[in-house]
């Protein structure tokens, strides 16, 4: 990985900020919220507390967007990678919600891999790492999908992603 790459993607997790979003309107805020209200609903099977569903929440949408992501990608993507277990870990030893490799901790972290059961540190790093790859695979999803789990060039993970994230998107209809 070139010096320069590793010292962006550095960059982007060593940014603390918590995840409070800003807001320019008062109808974003409102969208937000009733995004917020519809993943939560879909999202109550897996997580019961509704405080913990909500924090999760509001975390995605916070480091999605801060990646330049969609939240149903990220949604789709961690519905497929550990089925939103937070303590999940792959027999390839990948690690949290995003299944976040530990050499990535390493290459641009604090070298701390128990980090990557933190939420907003796991969601941070994933997010970060895709959108390295789509930056990397010029916005093709499904080579940066297939980067991401190491198939590049199968079609089975980024079908399955793909899949999953169609459960997620949302239509904003309070307009």
């Amino acid at each position: 990985m070139a010096d320069s790459v590793r010292s962006a993607l550095s960059s982007a997790i060593a940014n603390r900020a918590p995840p409070t979003p800003v807001f320019a309107s008062t109808d974003e805020r409102l969208a937000q919220l009733r995004w917020l209200g519809a993943m939560s609903d879909r999202l109550k099977r897996r997580k019961s507390d509704a405080r913990t569903r909500v924090e999760f929440l509001n975390t995605v949408w916070y480091e999605s967007r801060r990646s330049g992501l969609e939240d149903a990608l990220v949604l789709g993507l961690i519905q497929v990678e550990s089925g939103f277990r937070k303590y999940a870990i792959s027999v390839a030893g990948a690690r949290g919600y995003m299944q976040v490799m530990p050499f990535w901790t390493r290459v641009i972290g604090d070298g701390d891999p128990g980090r990557l059961f933190h939420m907003q540190t796991n969601l941070r790093y994933g997010c970060t790492i895709l959108r390295h790859y789509l930056d990397r695979e010029r916005g093709d999803l499904f080579l940066a999908l297939g980067r991401y789990n190491g198939s590049r060039g199968q079609r089975p993970y980024p079908d399955a992603v793909m899949a999953s994230r169609r459960q997620w998107e949302f239509q904003d209809t309070g307009r």
